[in-house]
């Protein structure tokens, strides 16, 4: 890697790295260099995504998040184009806009928030909030909660301001901040602490949880939105038939599966 940076800064006759025995960081020309440098990455991938398109009319990849099922609507598409190369990969939960983007997936299923520009988003079906908490937890008999009741109560924070605005409820409806809980990387770091008695959170009320973890109804907080999300103008067949197929099945948390979704004429 360092020849190789060595070589393109020879190309350009410019030092992009300060290299200090504390690690290196961008120079001035760095700075100018790297978002120039990703967005022609971006163009070369969409060039050979384009063209793999081309050359592979039939093929979609869908993408979808942690606790999410999309079975149903996977089948149904399967159904209906049984030509069609029909591929599904999980994501993690900070990675739907950029995996679209990047072309490594054609549609995703998630929960907001995330950041939606560049993309058409459709809503699929709402999910109540609930708070999860450890089995021993004062909370965890209750037959609901409300944010009164968790207004002491450590929330874990990630890196992302649009998730901790919407999954700590931070502020509050009364202007109140959420209380700072630990800062985590990743969803099981958070189940981890809160199963340890360090703080609570804030959860779809259809997610997954651990045996040694409970759910408790939220009140009077709206709930969250699963959602289709796909590149704004892609006119691809199988993303447009996916759509179809998701709003008649994904239509709750459950797995359950709708009839099939007849074709229509300009896709028999």
């Amino acid at each position: 890697m360092s020849r190789q940076i060595r070589r393109l800064e020879q190309e350009l006759g410019a030092r992009l790295l300060d290299r200090t025995p504390q690690g290196t960081r961008l120079t001035e020309a760095g700075e100018v260099f790297l978002p120039r440098a990703k967005a022609l990455l971006r163009t070369a991938a969409e060039a050979a995504a384009h063209t793999r398109a081309a050359a592979q009319p039939s093929r979609i990849t869908i993408g979808y998040t942690t606790n999410l099922i999309i079975t149903p609507a996977v089948r149904d598409l399967r159904r209906r184009h049984s030509d069609a190369d029909v591929q599904t990969l999980h994501l993690a939960w900070n990675e739907p806009r950029a995996a679209l983007l990047d072309h490594r997936v054609d549609a995703v299923v998630a929960r907001l928030p995330f950041t939606t520009s560049e993309l058409h988003v459709t809503i699929l079906y709402d999910e109540p909030r609930a708070l999860l908490v450890p089995l021993d937890h004062r909370l965890a008999d209750k037959e609901s909660v409300t944010l009164d009741d968790i207004a002491d109560e450590p929330i874990p924070r990630l890196r992302d301001p649009d998730w901790n605005a919407y999954w700590r409820i931070d502020p509050r409806p009364d202007g109140s901040r959420a209380p700072d809980g630990p800062l985590v990387e990743a969803i099981a770091d958070k189940n981890e602490l809160i199963a340890a008695g360090e703080a609570v959170a804030i959860v779809p009320a259809g997610g997954g949880i651990r045996p040694d973890l409970t759910t408790v109804p939220l009140h009077g907080v709206e709930p969250s939105h699963i959602v289709l999300a796909t590149r704004a103008g892609d006119r691809s067949r199988l993303v447009a038939a996916f759509r179809k197929s998701a709003q008649a099945c994904l239509t709750s948390p459950g797995p359950a599966e709708p009839a099939s979704v007849p074709p229509t004429r300009s896709e028999e």
